[in-house]
C-alpha cells in the first residue's frame, strides 16, 4: 500500500500492547452492548446499503467489537469512539484503512468472513484477518499476485499463510511480525500483525465489562511474539 505519509496511522506509536478479540457474528449481536446507534452516521448508512442480510450482520458486529476493544483501551463508553477510514491511494474517507482520529499513534483493524468477526487495537501498525477454517484458499498464485511480499513468508498451511498475508497488508507493513492460530471452537482460523505484544480477549468479557462500567484491570493473557501455541483467552 502506498502512501505512507499520508496514513494517519504512521506518526509515532503509542505504548501498551495490542488488544485482539475474535468472535462468532452472533456472540456480538446478541450482547447487552450491541447497539447499532454506536456508530457513526456515515457507518449506519454504509451499513444501509449492504443488501446480504448476514453480511450485513458480518459489518454490524465487527464494527461493534473494534468500538468495544477500543473503549476498553482507552477507557471510555463505545459511543465516545470515533472511528474514521482512509484510502491512501485515492485519499478518499469512508473507506480504506480504519484509524481513531487524535489517536495517531494508535492503530486499529477489524474483519469479518461468513459468520465471524475480529477486531485489534495497538500501538503503531496493526492488522487483524479472520476466516473460517474450512475455507479453501486461493491457490499461491493467487496469494502471490495479490500479495507479492509473501513469496518472503512461505508457509505450509495455505489458509494460515492467507490470513496472515491480509494481516500485514491491512497493518500496511509487511515485513511486521504476524501470528496467527486456529480457534477450534469457533471454527476460525485468524491472524494478527503488530509490532508490539498482544492481548487476546473475547467478546463476551469485552461486552461484560462494558454493560457494568467496570474498570479497566490488568488480568489479561499476554502473548509475546516469542511465544510459542495458540492463545489463550481468560474469561
Amino acid at each position: 500500500m502506498s502512501a505512507r505519509a499520508t496514513d494517519p496511522s504512521s506518526a509515532r506509536p503509542a505504548e501498551g500492547p495490542a488488544l485482539v478479540s475474535i468472535a462468532r457474528t452472533a456472540e456480538v449481536l446478541d450482547a447487552p452492548s450491541a447497539d447499532a446507534r454506536t456508530l457513526a452516521g456515515w457507518e449506519r448508512r454504509r451499513l444501509a446499503l449492504v443488501r446480504v442480510p448476514s453480511r450485513r450482520d458480518d459489518v454490524l458486529a465487527a464494527r461493534l467489537l473494534l468500538r468495544w476493544c477500543v473503549a476498553r483501551v482507552l477507557g471510555r463508553p463505545p459511543d465516545a469512539v470515533e472511528v474514521r477510514q482512509h484510502c491512501p491511494d485515492c485519499r478518499g474517507t469512508g473507506h480504506g484503512r480504519p484509524f481513531l482520529p487524535g489517536r495517531p499513534g494508535l492503530g486499529i483493524s477489524m474483519s469479518h468472513a461468513d459468520g465471524l468477526v475480529a477486531a485489534a487495537v495497538g500501538p503503531g501498525r496493526v492488522g487483524v484477518d479472520i476466516e473460517r477454517d474450512d475455507r479453501v484458499p486461493p491457490g499461491r498464485d493467487v496469494l502471490l499476485r495479490h500479495f507479492p511480499a509473501a513469496a518472503h513468508h512461505p508457509g505450509t498451511d495455505p489458509l494460515r499463510q492467507w490470513v496472515e498475508a491480509e494481516a500485514r497488508f491491512k497493518a500496511g507493513d509487511t515485513e511486521q511480525p504476524v501470528r496467527s492460530w486456529y480457534d477450534v471452537p469457533r471454527a476460525a482460523c485468524a491472524a494478527v500483525s503488530c509490532a508490539a505484544s498482544w492481548q487476546v480477549r473475547g467478546a463476551a468479557d469485552l461486552s461484560r465489562r462494558l454493560d457494568s462500567s467496570a474498570q479497566v484491570t490488568s488480568d489479561v493473557t499476554t502473548l509475546r511474539r516469542s511465544g510459542g501455541g495458540v492463545p489463550e483467552e481468560k474469561a
